[in-house]
């Protein structure tokens, strides 16, 4: 069974669906979004090796053409010049404004392809298919999209929201142990934000959870998204609420900035410990 989580934001609101096996369907449920039925893809070679025959023939099934562009994996991909790839192949591919452009990876495919999506002919439409357990809990959902500079990161970017989120939880079965517990770092994060009973209940069945129970991961990766869409709906472009989101992530984007934004810090992993530095820090300062 699908579930639904709604993102309130009048005009633009949209659904994020969340199932076990959904990526066999994701066709059925982007064809109704499409003025005519074409698509461009853009994952991560890894992404695509293992997911990407799965997703074409939904969209096959539906009648749907579909090209796609694969770029390298990792952090060091949120930049100028793959950003300017993305841009320059939608542009080859006669993307229109109003096609529909497929966010297909983990967070950094969805930062960038949703950035690349707001500046192509002052703004097309995308989905977000969510592939990583950061992304679909977090940074699919809300319309935060950009690059990271020399500077920093995440500081050039838009916020532009998907038209739809499609979150298949078993995608999530084919993670390294590394990468889940990553982002289940943001997962941990929710339950920080205020939910003392989503916490204990991390508690209690995040061993199982991370050993691969599909229904507690289900359960999991829904209450974040709802915890987050109710904050975003309140407050899209961060001028207050949305800010606690931001808990762990000072000095997590200090560490990556360190670290050169590569493999040795995971995002997620800067993220848990963010979350402990900065309690840490509050404890201190009293």
């Amino acid at each position: 069974m699908i579930e639904t989580v709604p993102v309130a934001l009048g005009t633009r609101s949209y659904d994020v669906k969340l199932a076990a096996g959904l990526l066999s369907e994701a066709g059925a449920h982007i064809a109704p979004l499409l003025k005519r039925p074409k698509v461009a893809i853009v994952s991560d070679a890894h992404v695509a090796s293992l997911h990407l025959d799965a997703l074409t023939k939904s969209l096959d099934a539906q009648g749907i053409s579909h090209s796609n562009l694969s770029l390298p994996q990792g952090e060091s991909t949120k930049s100028w010049a793959h950003l300017q790839d993305v841009v320059h192949w939608l542009l080859s591919e006669q993307i229109e404004r109003a096609d529909v452009v497929i966010a297909f990876g983990g967070g950094v495919i969805g930062d960038l392809v949703g950035f690349a999506a707001s500046i192509l002919r002052r703004g097309v439409r995308f989905v977000q298919i969510p592939t990583s357990l950061l992304a679909q809990v977090d940074s699919s959902v809300g319309g935060k999209t950009g690059i990271n500079a020399p500077h920093g990161k995440n500081l050039i970017g838009a916020f532009h929201q998907p038209s739809l989120v499609l979150a298949d939880i078993s995608v999530l079965g084919t993670l390294t142990e590394r990468d889940f517990l990553a982002g289940y770092g943001e997962v941990a994060k929710y339950g920080l934000l205020g939910d003392a009973a989503f916490f204990d209940w991390l508690e209690a069945n995040g061993p199982a959870l991370a050993a691969g129970d599909e229904a507690l991961r289900l359960a999991a990766v829904k209450h974040s998204v709802a915890m987050k869409a109710g904050i975003v709906s309140r407050d899209e472009t961060e001028q207050g609420e949305r800010a606690l989101l931001n808990l762990g992530h000072t000095f997590c984007h200090a560490l990556e900035a360190a670290t050169g934004y590569s493999d040795r810090l995971l995002h997620g992993e800067g993220v848990a410990i963010g979350c402990a530095l900065a309690f840490e820090t509050s404890a201190r300062l009293g």
